[in-house]
């Protein structure tokens, strides 16, 4: 009796030690992911293809629609974040202030959309590594990737922060150079004549195809500010989430300017809408590479290819770690099967890596079916998934605001406000739902509905809805009355 009274107690002890997460993240590593965690293929590869498909006006009324919403979205999730950081973010939050089937669903969501990301950026790491090495396996640069991203989470969230920090400082400092030299361009400081605004008045630009062509490039806008929200799942691991966070977020409307708005006006301005090459998702002829090669820089492709090569690696870190933490929590509240609550000495959930990463492996059919093709899809898919979490979050601040008020709470009392309250989550959750349901709307129309299309573009609702709906009638959960919603 007495040695299992020991033992019991040496039990209670190292689960009192090592059930929760080390607050490792330093107020640099949370700035650099807020500034490099957008920045990735989206804009290195796809932004030339949104100003082909829309012109350089409508790319640019696209990305700033939904970029202002993602800086909504990014200030509900401060306010909530600053006030309770948890690693379940906001999962946590629909389960707390809407309803534990909407949260359960949002972690799995979540969890779904980021694991598929890691598999979707290994497939990218072997089109970029045949660029050096066209006749290369496939699946040996996307193990090689798998095994990189693996240590680095494995090892520590330290390690997983310092990796971040520099891979963002790369994207970051090529964007910056870009953008100089663009500018020099325009004005005819660098290769040759000054451009100004010529390429925005050619055919029927700036605004090619009308509002559908706009519509249709918010999914690519989408896609490219996946990655933002990630603050939100660090909180859980910040030094000091209360003055972290919203030093951060504070930055991420000026990246939003900075980055992609200003990187497409560039992109619009030197390059005319109508070159072919912007549709081609080829890093050679990367919208990047081709203001590189005009301006004269020796080797623009191949030093583009290593920075986008950066950015990859960069997206599937912080895909690992997203995913990692939030299949964590979900076990930690009873969501997922307890094995994958087990933290190691580190703090680092590895049980929950090791699925995650397993997930990975679907990179692997590049091999099999064609880089490009499963690329695709799993772009998609992961895409679908993405929106579906934002969504989560724009309803669960709305209602996480307004319990806060009916419990009689002063706002003063908030670590971090989010300003144009209720007007911020609202429009968020309007621009989300149109991009859902709308995203491609081109499948429906014609002579003959596009099955295929259909099911690669939406297959994540039905999923979603199944989860949500499903644990709704297993546990027969209710919408939580404001008045019972706990802030603790």
């Amino acid at each position: 009796m007495e040695t299992v009274t020991k033992k019991e107690a040496m039990s209670a002890s190292d689960s009192l030690s090592s059930n929760e997460l080390h607050r490792k993240l330093k107020a640099r590593h949370l700035t650099m992911i807020s500034l490099g965690g957008t920045i990735g293929t989206g804009l290195f590869l796809a932004s030339g293809s949104a100003v082909h498909t829309a012109g350089p006006g409508g790319a640019l009324v696209a990305y700033a629609a939904i970029g202002i919403m993602v800086y909504f979205l990014m200030t509900s999730l401060a306010e909530m974040a600053t006030y309770m950081p948890v690693a379940g973010s906001f999962s946590t939050y629909a389960t707390k202030f809407v309803d534990p089937a909407l949260g359960f669903a949002l972690g799995w969501n979540y969890w779904y959309n980021w694991a598929i990301t890691i598999a979707a950026e290994l497939s990218a790491v072997t089109m970029i590594m045949k660029f050096w090495f066209p006749n290369s396996p496939s699946l040996l640069w996307s193990a090689l990737c798998l095994a990189v991203m693996f240590l680095l989470n494995y090892l520590s969230v330290k390690g997983f922060g310092e990796a971040e920090y520099w891979f963002s400082l790369i994207k970051v400092a090529t964007v910056i150079i870009f953008l100089i030299v663009s500018f020099l361009m325009i004005v005819g400081i660098m290769g040759g004549e000054a451009v100004g605004f010529k390429n925005f008045t050619i055919g029927d630009a700036p605004f090619h195809g009308g509002f559908m062509a706009m519509l249709g490039i918010f999914m690519a806008a989408g896609f490219s500010f996946q990655g933002t929200e990630l603050l939100g799942v660090a909180a859980g691991e910040s030094e000091d989430p209360k003055r972290n966070i919203p030093r951060a977020i504070r930055q991420v409307f000026w990246r939003i300017l900075l980055f992609y708005v200003l990187a497409i006006l560039a992109i619009g301005l030197l390059i005319p809408y109508t070159n072919e090459k912007l549709a081609n998702s080829d890093v050679t002829v990367s919208p990047f590479t081709l203001v590189f090669d005009k301006a004269g820089i020796a080797f623009a492709a191949s030093v583009m290819n290593a920075v986008i090569l950066t950015a990859v690696l960069s997206a599937g870190n912080s895909g690992m770690y997203a995913s990692t933490r939030m299949l964590w929590d979900l076990a930690r509240e009873g969501k997922a099967p307890k094995f994958l609550a087990k933290l190691n000495k580190r703090g680092v959930p590895v049980n929950a890596l090791i699925v995650t990463s397993s997930l990975g492996t679907l990179a692997f059919l590049a091999s099999l079916f064609g880089d490009g093709v499963v690329y695709t899809w799993l772009l998609n898919a992961s895409g679908m998934s993405g929106f579906i979490a934002w969504l989560g979050i724009a309803i669960s601040h709305y209602r996480f605001r307004k319990a806060y008020v009916a419990q009689g709470r002063d706002l003063r009392d908030l670590p971090y406000k989010a300003k144009w309250f209720p007007f911020g989550p609202i429009f968020a959750l309007v621009l989300c739902t149109i991009v859902i349901l709308g995203q491609n709307y081109s499948a429906f129309i014609g002579g003959t509905i596009d099955w295929y299309g259909i099911l690669v573009s939406y297959i994540g609702l039905p999923l979603f809805i199944i989860v949500w709906l499903g644990y709704k009638w297993t546990k027969k959960t209710k919408v939580v009355p404001l008045h019972e919603c706990k802030f603790k």
